[in-house]
């Protein structure tokens, strides 16, 4: 008798298995292929930092305060489910002493800034164009001392923001941060104690993306073929794979930081992760321009590669098991150099010396201390020689100076935006104010990006919520779902993209807003309020005290002159400590030259007139970089021959 075959017997099916595997892999590549054309151009798409766990915890966390003000009819409970939203976007990553800390003080904070800035507003008609702004300077000035709390102070300013445009008495006042103590203290307790999330989940994520850029890079060396190469002249995606790898490094390292400081026995792994990382990478520089320049047989290259691969695929593997479960047998073995013996070329030879060492290293605790031993940390403030000179002022006194003006800037464009509102009668002049809050970060580039990717989530959300709303329409229990998993939506993608996290804020806020204070233009009143308060932003940054750096002309000096003070390191045999130090200062001076041409989107360049044969110096700047890595791992391969390196 015949089986008789359902919709879901092709599910297990090896071969669609196989075949769905391979299609999620090759999407997975092109959205890193699209991230390495953004993060030129200050854009950045972080797919690894996407937290499904942390979607459906801030599901649950609007969840039971939104329904609470619907089924009760209080409206003022809205901000239960503001503030429940706000803490969970407040739960930056990092460990879970540092988060409680700062996940307790904005609930604490957030709740006196909301009835100080609803109170103050009411005193007179003008009173929010003054409450706001001060409101606002002392949240970013104080928190501004506070280490690692730049996320605490911006939210708050947008407590402080909104609660000035939501003037009351006292009493009403009182009411309305009650409720937001109420929300606040149920997603702090949802965050730390119902639904804790491991500490390490966005530090391995961020592992795991360095090391698929570094697989990325050495797929497409496997794939090149003989000849010439397409980085032997300089095109606008020149140095991508490299730049990719630098800036993933870069995130490990800041994630790593904070981990280290509360718990470095924990954090070792990653730490030996990301040592091991800069080995494999300094080794695929030398490995990719050797290819551009036709050193070495292209059979040596491939092998070099092939042995590349397998480490950083051995170590991916590593971090997708807990780490009380061994590797299998066949990953924890030496890499596979049968053909090693075949290196003829002391370049290739040093290569793959060094892509074992960083494979013992990243299984072997003994490995591990020996290194540390020899190579000590290449921390800036690990060695006596680089710590702060006492004449210098504490670190709090530095970042409470940065957070007064930051503070400053962002306070003048509350003023001027609540001015604004008053003047034209918008709606909804909160909003336009948060967007002054959050899109005015830091220098004049982040500024521009985040006005750019505000604005565009704005319309694409505004566009999405009023579809939402006409079809939603007469159907009352849609709307409190649909907010709920946009809630999640938009915690869930809040480290990946910023124009993805504002298209589902955008409808999120929408769609409360409709829920709880009706009203007719909401769409269109947040598309137009947020394009008002970006704009300003945007002038805010160039206007007071603008950070706009070195112009593109100096920048491609000072990536050409980092890159030779490596070369000549290499030259003089510095030690590897010093060598790694001074790898990563170049990479990131050609980073910061290669960006430099897209600020405020090629405004800059164009002003300077920079032509063609300047811009293809950074061409200079990354040979210099790959002459470096030759030079480190030839010196290395002619000390060795390849059975020496078989054992190393």
């Amino acid at each position: 008798m015949k089986t008789a075959r359902t919709p879901f017997t092709c599910l297990h099916r090896p071969s669609l298995l196989h075949r769905h595997g391979r299609l999620a892999s090759r999407m997975a590549a092109f959205t890193r292929r699209a991230a390495r054309r953004l993060e030129l151009r200050s854009f950045p798409l972080l797919q690894e930092q996407f937290s499904a766990e942390e979607g459906w915890r801030a599901c649950l966390a609007i969840a039971l305060p939104l329904a609470a003000a619907m089924i009760s009819g209080q409206h003022w409970l809205a901000w239960a489910v503001f503030a429940a939203f706000w803490t969970c976007l407040c739960d930056a990553p990092g460990p879970h002493t540092q988060r409680r800390r700062l996940l307790a003080g904005f609930a604490v904070a957030g709740t006196a800034v909301a009835f100080i800035g609803s109170w103050s507003a009411s005193w007179s008609s003008h009173a929010a164009l003054l409450a706001a702004p001060v409101m606002v300077l002392l949240s970013v000035t104080l928190t501004g001392a506070i280490q690692s709390a730049a996320l605490l102070g911006t939210l708050l300013a947008v407590v402080a923001v909104v609660a000035a445009g939501f003037p009351h008495a006292p009493a009403l006042a009182a009411l309305q941060a009650a409720s937001f103590l109420i929300g606040a203290l149920w997603a702090w307790l949802l965050i730390n104690l119902f639904w804790r999330i491991d500490e390490h989940t966005a530090l391995r994520q961020a592992a795991q993306a360095a090391l698929l850029r570094m697989l990325d890079m050495s797929r497409d060396l496997l794939a090149a073929r003989d000849g010439q190469h397409r980085e032997q002249q300089w095109h606008s995606e020149h140095g991508e794979h490299r730049r990719a790898v630098r800036l993933a490094l870069e995130r490990l390292r800041t994630m790593l930081q904070p981990h280290e400081r509360s718990s470095g026995h924990r954090a070792q792994p990653y730490r030996r992760l990301l040592e091991a990382c800069e080995m494999i990478f300094s080794a695929l520089i030398a490995l990719e321009h050797a290819a551009i320049q036709q050193l070495g047989s292209p059979a040596e290259r491939r092998i070099v590669a092939r042995a590349a691969r397998i480490v950083v695929l051995r170590a991916y593997q590593r971090l997708t098991l807990r780490p009380q479960i061994p590797l299998p047998s066949n990953q924890s073995r030496p890499i596979d150099i049968r053909r090693a013996s075949q290196l003829a070329d002391p370049l290739m030879t040093g290569c793959l010396s060094a892509l074992m060492q960083a494979h013992t290293l990243l299984l072997s605790d003994p490995a591990w201390a020996q290194y540390r031993a020899e190579h000590g940390s290449d921390e800036p403030d690990a060695s006596p020689a680089a710590a702060v000179p006492p004449t210098l002022p504490p670190a709090w006194r530095t970042g409470l100076g940065r957070g007064l003006q930051q503070g400053a800037r962002q306070a003048a464009g509350v003023a001027a935006v609540f001015y604004a509102a008053q003047v034209f009668q918008l709606g909804y002049p909160y909003w336009a104010t948060m967007a002054v809050v959050v899109v005015l970060q830091g220098a004049a580039r982040q500024t521009w990006t985040r006005c750019l990717e505000r604005i565009l989530g704005s319309l694409l959300g505004g566009a999405l919520a009023l579809s939402l709303l006409h079809v939603a329409s007469g159907m009352s229990w849609v709307l409190p779902l649909v907010a709920v998993m946009l809630a999640g939506l938009a915690i869930a993608l809040r480290l990946v993209n910023y124009t993805v996290f504002v298209v589902f804020l955008t409808m999120l806020f929408i769609c409360v807003t409709e829920m709880l204070q009706p009203g007719v233009g909401i769409a269109s009143a947040r598309a137009l309020d947020n394009l008002i308060g970006s704009a300003v932003a945007l002038l805010a940054a160039l206007a007071l005290w603008p950070e706009l750096g070195a112009s593109p002309r100096e920048r491609i000096a000072l990536g050409l002159k980092a890159n030779r003070d490596y070369l000549e390191a290499v030259v003089a045999h510095q030690p590897p400590s010093t060598l790694r130090r001074l790898q990563r200062q170049a990479g990131l001076a050609s980073i910061d030259a290669e960006t430099a041409l897209h600020d405020l989107g090629g405004l800059r360049r164009h002003s300077e007139r920079l032509s063609h044969s300047e811009m293809a110096r950074l061409r200079e700047v990354r040979e210099l970089a790959g002459q470096a890595s030759v030079a480190w791992h030839l010196d290395r391969g002619t000390r060795q021959d390849p059975a020496t390196a078989r054992e190393s």
